[in-house]
């Protein structure tokens, strides 16, 4: 069902006329009953008055389905877990890099600075 069958839908439910509803909207007859037989491009704010006029919410008057999402604690419970877990192994592996890399630091750190130094030979 499109946006204008289901207006006209509401507007016959609310006892309503083409005319009360022009009317209400400060529009022409001819310019609503073009909005009911969609050959005229609805715009938010015109629907948005529509609504109110009706007594309806404007999602009620769009033609869009609402999907209902499954947020089941099983699910959600089971997505946490997913999360946890993957966490856990980057966790596990910058703990790793960053062992490695520490160890590498501090051992090319204690290199330099027990070695001796270079003695450069002065060209006599």
């Amino acid at each position: 069902m499109n946006t204008g069958e289901k207006i006209r839908q509401i507007r016959l439910l609310k006892g309503f006329s083409q005319e009360n509803m022009a009317d209400m909207l400060g529009i022409s007859t001819t310019a609503y009953g073009d909005i009911e037989r969609n050959k005229t491009e609805l715009t938010i704010s015109r629907a948005t008055e529509i609504a109110k006029v009706l007594g309806v919410g404007i999602v009620d008057l769009m033609d869009i389905e609402l999907h209902s999402v499954d947020f089941s604690m099983e699910k959600l419970q089971l997505e946490n877990e997913k999360l946890k877990s993957e966490v856990e192994k980057w966790q596990m592996a910058a703990a790793y890099w960053h062992e490695k890399y520490e160890n590498r630091f501090i051992g090319n750190t204690m290199r330099v600075i027990t070695e001796e130094p270079e003695r450069r030979k002065i060209g006599f």
